[in-house]
């Protein structure tokens, strides 16, 4: 079921809130300020049911130019606008104020209220509706009807009416990206029920139970009870009037511009890309760098409007820009702002987000300005594929796609689906529904490679760079990114590209290669390693023999060990493999003669010292030749016979 809110627009004392009580009942002017001044000073509520039974929200809007942060705030959640002009003065300041706020708004649907036509003639009247028909030539209202009443005899209301009701059949269902968004402009406590907000519910819904968040405090609590036009109900969807009664938040907590949400669905930013139009009427150009009051929702702060293709814009220009807020805000893509100046304070422009959650961007940048182009005119699989590459190397959720794409989720996860068959992009983790721009993930395998050849080529003597050292260098540092790292390292190795063995990485094709001076200096050590035989010389002992050398001398050890020319059997103690091959031979063919082995039988055996038949007799038991059988050795196989 479509819902829809009716709100009124125009200067100040044109009759819009006695339009609104003649057509509901309901007096919207509830402080005793407004009483007195005989003017609307807050945004005041209402409910008009019309005779087909449908029931429309209504908003009834301050028009005083003092107020008119007030009027954003309330002509935010507006589907149809009642543009109030009374019939003795015609179009205003405020008139045209309140115009301009509704087109910035993104409202494409009203009709106009000529009121007081008791205080004048039909002559006068007549004038009016021309003069009004006029103004409106190039607007959004250059067509709508123009229906002449009186609130003070009731003249003109059936037609009005009437005219409510054909408006609303051709209003159009708001855009709804699904994420519960209600944008508070009134908060108060109402006894035995404690604290209550109301709004315009701009998207999703909510329902009784519901834990909510509140932006940009943070603060969460629970939805205790629900209304929609003053009657309790469980649930209410986009588009209505919405109270909701809060558990577990104070009412001095919150106030105006605050935001309800789900749990965990927004995020608070404080810069905001944009495409910004500054108004035609606008008095003078508008700087880079400006400090301005911007409205969306029912918020209101100061900003600093970063203007990225140029250093001033023109009365009637649009430009790409970057809104740096004074205070953080949680917004969607495709959400609409207002832009007033700070003095004299007043409409100036206004605009789209394009993405809420950016970056500080470079100024005058193509590719900045490429992106800019795609996030406002591309279609949905361009406008994915932006925000995926912003989000980098970590990947992006799928509700933070929604919130910077502003595409319904429905939609986006069939998008998304044919951009993985594509390899555009990127699954990560189904169950956190993680995505990854393809090009990165690219990138990233492309680095990983890149980095292991420079690594090669500073380090030849070793094998590998280790996982952490690789994943550091890298910059791969949160823990979306380690994980998108190890998936590219699983690809790598199974596309034979690189081996990850343990602990360490290194390319497919790359084997430690010693030339020159190095292989010469490694065959030297080799020799040592032969001629010392079964009674070697320790690490240290070869280390001193090259006292200006050591690091490279250490290096090789490392590399004959790895590839097996030597075989470590303790700390400092290394053996030529072919000297183990020709012990382990007579080791073996002595256990078989004699049954078992003792220190005693291996030192006859061997010729060796205590500092050496240990650690063999060791080493043979580690490499499953033998295994201890009390105080002796004996063969392995044999026993396992």
């Amino acid at each position: 079921m479509k819902h829809i809110v009716m709100g009124t627009a125009g200067h100040v004392d044109h009759g819009k809130t006695a339009l609104i009580k003649r057509l509901t009942g309901v007096d919207t002017d509830r402080l005793k300020e407004e009483k007195e001044r005989g003017i609307t000073i807050e945004l005041g509520f209402a409910s008009l049911s019309l005779p087909d039974g449908r029931v429309l929200g209504v908003v009834d809007v301050p028009g005083h130019e003092r107020f008119v942060r007030n009027m954003v705030a309330g002509a935010a959640g507006i589907d149809l606008v009642v543009m109030v002009i009374a019939a003795d003065e015609g179009v205003m300041p405020q008139t045209r104020e309140h115009l301009q706020i509704c087109t910035l708004l993104g409202i494409r649907k009203g009709f106009v209220a000529l009121t007081k036509i008791d205080t004048v003639d039909e002559e006068w009247s007549k004038l009016v509706r021309e003069d009004v028909r006029e103004y409106l030539q190039g607007t959004f209202l250059e067509d709508a009807p123009v229906v002449p009443v009186s609130s003070l005899t009731g003249a003109g209301f059936p037609d009005l009416i009437e005219t409510i009701g054909r408006m609303a059949d051709e209003v159009e269902e708001a855009s709804d990206v699904g994420l519960f968004r209600l944008p508070v402009d009134r908060v108060f406590t109402m006894k035995g029920f404690g604290t209550v907000v109301t709004g315009t519910l701009m998207s999703g819904c909510v329902t009784i139970g519901e834990e909510v968040e509140i932006f940009p405090a943070g603060l969460r609590a629970r939805v205790r009870g629900i209304q929609v036009h003053n009657r309790p109900v469980d649930s209410a969807e986009a588009g209505q009037r919405t109270a909701v009664n809060l558990q577990g938040v104070d009412r001095a907590v919150i106030e105006r511009g605050y935001l309800l949400a789900g749990k965990g669905a927004l995020a608070v930013s404080q810069r905001l890309d944009c495409v910004y139009r500054h108004l035609g009427g606008a008095a003078r150009k508008l700087k880079h760098r400006t400090l301005v009051r911007l409205h969306t929702g029912t918020s209101e702060v100061m900003a600093r409007m970063i203007l990225l293709d140029r250093d001033e814009l023109e009365p009637g220009e649009e430009a790409n820009a970057q809104l740096v807020l004074d205070t953080p805000l949680a917004v969607v893509a495709g959400d609409r702002f207002v832009v007033r100046s700070c003095s004299p304070v007043t409409t100036v422009g206004g605009g789209v987000i394009l993405d809420p959650l950016s970056a500080k961007q470079k100024r005058f940048a193509q590719e900045v300005l490429e992106e800019f182009r795609l996030l406002s005119d591309g279609g949905e699989i361009e406008k994915l594929t932006v925000v995926m590459a912003r989000a980098g190397i970590g990947g992006i959720t799928e509700p933070r796609l929604v919130v910077r794409t502003g595409i319904r989720r429905a939609e986006l996860r069939r998008r998304l689906e044919g951009m993985f068959s594509a390899r555009s992009a990127i699954l990560v983790d189904r169950e956190e529904t993680r995505v990854l721009s393809g090009p990165v993930y690219t990138r990233l395998q492309t680095g990983i490679i890149g980095e292991l050849k420079g690594y090669h080529e500073r380090f030849p003597l070793k094998e590998g760079i280790s996982r952490e050292e690789l994943r550091t260098t890298l910059g791969l540092d949160d823990g979306a990114a380690q994980k998108i790292f190890n998936m590219a390292l699983r690809e790598l190795e199974k596309r034979e590209e690189l081996i990850a063995e343990k602990e360490h990485v290194r390319l497919k094709g790359h084997h430690v290669q010693l030339k020159g001076e190095m292989g010469n200096l490694r065959e030297t050590i080799a020799g040592v390693y032969r001629q010392g035989g079964l009674s070697p010389p320790t690490v240290k002992e070869i280390l001193e023999r090259f006292p200006d050398r050591k690091k490279e001398i250490a290096s090789l050890i490392q590399v004959m060990t790895r590839e097996g020319e030597l075989v470590r059997i303790s700390e400092d103690l290394n053996f030529h493999q072919d000297a183990l091959a020709r012990l382990r031979e007579e080791y073996r063919k002595f256990l078989d003669r004699e049954g078992k082995a003792t220190p005693a039988s291996f030192r006859e055996l061997t010729g060796l010292t205590r500092k050496f038949i240990i650690p063999l007799m060791e080493y043979f038991d580690m490499s499953k030749l033998t295994m201890r059988a009390g105080e002796h050795r004996i063969l392995r196989e044999r026993q396992e016979q």
